[in-house]
């Protein structure tokens, strides 16, 4: 349940008031991350593509401690749809300063057998809603806000891994270029490569390998939990990480 990792925090002066939207909110690292920044002070918006009750846990989760969040439905493989949701957000809060691209899909699958149609579905999420969001959040932010894309698994090259890893890279040099763009506004732009976290995804593809044995692959033996990554992000979304920019910051735990 989500409730279990929330703890109440004193919002600290730099956040109060402030919007945060965290797309794909519902579950995993982007639920971990709804709460943490809710729990900072953020009024945070969680979006979610079919599980609502899942979402409404987030926010009662929040909402349990004092924290402010909503909820709202958007496929974000459906640019309209994800336009929509930051119109949405701005309706709710009437502002906007950190944006979270969180949504993905995985694939584990050889290249070779890797149809167009699962590349469309996997690009349509992974890559190009990345693009639509940080082109949103460019339009929408306020000065000073931050951009954090949920990026690649920090793995090196595995069988099976290509086309879920060339999807993520695409986000990876979005954010270097955006960083360049609207580091003039003082908006950061920065993401996050989480290494092997405990999650709906990372249990239920094939990877290749056993938790034990990625566990024994990390500096500090132990698979990543969501809230390693929610920490990352929190930090990211400060004010404490406003010279950092352009940057992908692997949280693997010492994965090799």
């Amino acid at each position: 349940m989500a409730s279990s990792s929330v703890t109440s925090r004193k919002p600290s002066g730099d956040t109060a008031g402030k919007v945060a939207l965290i797309t794909g909110g519902s579950r995993g690292i982007g639920a971990a991350i709804a709460i943490r920044l809710a729990a900072d002070g953020f009024a945070v918006m969680v979006n979610y593509r079919t599980d609502q009750q899942s979402a409404d846990d987030v926010v009662d989760a929040i909402a349990s401690v004092g924290g402010r969040a909503v909820t709202a439905q958007a496929d974000v493989a459906d640019p309209d749809q994800l336009r929509r949701l930051f119109d949405t957000t701005l309706e709710r809060y009437g502002r906007l300063d950190v944006v979270v691209s969180n949504a993905g899909i995985g694939h584990h699958g050889p290249i070779a057998q890797t149809s167009d149609a699962v590349f469309d579905a996997v690009f349509a999420t992974n890559a190009r809603a990345t693009f639509v969001a940080i082109k949103q959040a460019a339009q929408h932010l306020s000065d000073g806000g931050r951009i954090i894309v949920i990026s690649r698994a920090s793995l090196p090259p595995r069988q099976g891994g290509g086309l879920y890893a060339a999807s993520k890279a695409a986000g990876d040099a979005l954010v270097r270029t955006a960083a360049q763009e609207l580091g003039p506004r003082q908006i950061t732009v920065n993401s996050v490569r989480p290494g092997a976290t405990r999650t709906d995804m990372w249990t239920s593809h094939d990877h290749g390998d056993d938790d034990h044995a990625v566990a024994n692959r990390t500096a500090l033996r132990r698979l990543g939990e969501p809230e390693d990554i929610a920490d990352v992000v929190a930090f990211l979304a400060s004010r404490a990480a406003r010279w950092i920019t352009g940057q992908a910051i692997a949280a693997d735990g010492g994965l090799v």
